[in-house]
């Protein structure tokens, strides 16, 4: 049986048939978005340092993946400062959000993973340069004992598409 949508982003509307063993796929009165995901990268970011993606969209979300603090240009982490180290990380989300044709608005939540919690109040204040107060994105901010490549601060960030 032929379908457009893929049964495992989309299993409340897949029912198996026990005798024949067939998918069929049941429709609500909800939109059905075809499961189909998009990779996003920008060459003006830094390149993900996995087997990962710097962000994905589906349907009209925007994951991005976690971003630390390497300048694009000259492949150099900037740990300097907690203060230089956000603010790359910021500019970094930045670059692969306008990848993707959107802005620091578009975010609706953030993920902020950090080495030294005490260092909330600086991060704190680089963070909400890049945001309107009123409008900033849903976030948390938890504390690990280790980050990739020994840096302090990564963050992840999930974006909307306008409709």
């Amino acid at each position: 049986m032929y379908c457009d949508y893929n049964p495992e982003f989309y299993p409340s509307f897949a029912r198996r048939n026990r005798r024949s063993n067939a998918t069929h796929f049941y429709r609500s009165n909800k939109k059905i978005v075809p499961s189909m995901k998009q990779i996003i990268n920008s060459p003006n970011a830094p390149s993900p340092v996995g087997p990962y993606n710097q962000s994905v969209r589906h349907g009209h979300t925007l994951y991005l993946s976690g971003q630390i603090a390497i300048d694009a240009d000259s492949g150099k982490l900037i740990t300097d400062t907690i203060q230089a180290e956000t603010k790359q990380v910021m500019k970094n989300i930045k670059t692969v959000l306008n990848q993707a044709g959107l802005t620091m608005d578009h975010i609706l939540k953030c993920t902020l993973f950090v080495t030294d919690i005490n260092q909330y109040s600086a991060i704190n204040t680089i963070y909400a340069g890049f945001f309107n107060e009123q409008t900033a994105p849903a976030r948390e901010l938890v504390e690990v004992r280790r980050l990739p490549k020994g840096v302090h601060i990564e963050i992840s960030a999930i974006a909307g598409f306008p409709d």
